[in-house]
């Protein structure tokens, strides 16, 4: 492990100042010193061990995108992406785990919109289990949202983000639904008066065009989904994180998750975690969803249709209103497909938070950074271009390790 470049946090941080640039990597690490939490409990079962086979990682080159780039090394990547702590798996194996800025294996830091595809997969074990159904109307489990804009949306739709629900995730619009739902929620001050909490907040939502049709990214379907879990199983998203996921992942520590006024999880971006659970978590998409350990998480059905997508669903990325910069992807179960074909599978947040998933090369890779503006293609790209040629390299090495040794010729006689 590589621990460097100690900051240490000197002014109050609160509710106004979190999200300042200067304030956000401490943010990140202490959330439960500024908002509430709640825990997510790792239980008592068995922790997945990770071997240690450390390499230098950092010297791979990423192959150039154009003619004339100026070559970039994973190293300079990781340097200048504001990482606070990156490691790769290879087939269950460490080979490279490095800690910035106070942060260290057990810090729970905050994973923004990774948060979702945990909640996918709360989703996905309700659904192997029977007490949810995909196709399911969402007044199926919420009669109470029969007079809202959710009205007609099914849970498909909620998990692969198809619902018509009029919702703006510009995360630099303070008008947009986003900033919002912050503000309803309290992770920000409110600017004018509005719902307080996130029940009431998703309950104001409006349709704008028919549910099922083209995959926008938006923060309140996750929510709604949560909500969801929570009424068809009569638990709260804390204890079906750690009942259905983080209890049997073999998770070394307990992760935490935010909560609004009344106690409701903060289900699209307020989870807390260490780098290597999350290293952990993005196992079960090599494993057909078994643990490290060969505890079962996730159906291998539940993985397969992940992968696989809907007919559409590459089609409903494509006509995005927004362009996603991943063409041929697709967004299926809270995952993110960056290319066609599903070899690869991401979680990712905004600034700068990514699992990465290389089902052939058998890589899981993990970076938690605090890039000073939410989104940012320059930053996003590379590190996925980084972890690329990593697995790319390791591929060839296990191909090459494996090939027939030619055999030798006969002796004439």
């Amino acid at each position: 492990m590589n621990n460097m470049n100690l900051e240490f946090q000197t002014q109050p941080v609160d509710m106004n100042s979190w999200r300042l640039p200067e304030n956000q990597r401490w943010a990140f690490q202490h959330m439960a010193e500024i908002l509430p939490t709640a825990t997510i409990s790792r239980g008592d079962g068995q922790v997945a061990q990770l071997p240690e086979g450390h390499r230098d990682l950092d010297s791979v080159i990423l192959p150039p995108v154009f003619a004339g780039e100026v070559p970039m090394s994973v190293g300079s990547v990781m340097a200048t992406t504001e990482t606070d702590g990156w490691m790769l798996l290879h087939r269950g194996q460490v080979l490279t785990e490095q800690y910035f800025g106070g942060m260290g294996a057990g810090t729970q830091h905050l994973l923004m919109s990774m948060s979702k595809s945990l909640v996918g997969a709360v989703a996905g074990a309700l659904c192997d289990s029977g007490i949810l159904d995909p196709e399911g109307q969402l007044t199926d489990y919420l009669p109470e949202l029969t007079e809202t804009g959710y009205a007609g949306a099914t849970v498909r739709e909620l998990l692969d983000m198809r619902s018509g629900i009029d919702f703006s995730e510009n995360y630099l619009d303070p008008a947009a639904g986003i900033r919002k739902l912050e503000e309803a929620i309290g992770w920000a001050p409110a600017k004018a008066p509005g719902p307080t909490g996130m029940y009431p907040y998703l309950r104001t939502l409006e349709r704008k065009t028919a549910h099922g049709g083209v995959f926008e990214y938006r923060s309140c379907e996750t929510d709604m989904l949560g909500w969801i879990c929570e009424a068809a199983s009569g638990s709260s998203m804390d204890i079906l994180l750690s009942d259905l996921v983080w209890g049997k992942l073999g998770a070394e520590s307990d992760a935490s998750v935010g909560i609004d006024q009344f106690g409701t999880a903060v289900f699209d971006g307020g989870i807390n975690a260490t780098l290597r659970d999350m290293a952990r978590f993005g196992s079960l998409f090599l494993n057909d969803g078994l643990s490290l350990t060969g505890e079962r998480v996730l159906s291998s059905e539940w993985i397969e249709q992940t992968l696989a997508g809907a007919p559409d669903s590459r089609d409903a990325f494509a006509d995005s209103p927004v362009d996603n910069l991943m063409p041929g992807g697709m967004y299926r179960n809270q995952m993110w497909f960056p290319y066609e074909g599903s070899d690869v599978v991401l979680c990712l947040g905004i600034h700068g938070q990514m699992v990465y998933i290389n089902r052939p090369a058998q890589v899981v890779a993990v970076k938690l950074s605090t890039w000073p503006v939410p989104q940012d293609p320059a930053r996003l790209f590379p590190t996925l271009r980084a972890f690329d040629a990593i697995a790319a390299a390791l591929l060839v090495e296990v191909e090459t390790a494996s090939a027939p040794t030619p055999s030798e010729p006969e002796p004439s006689k």
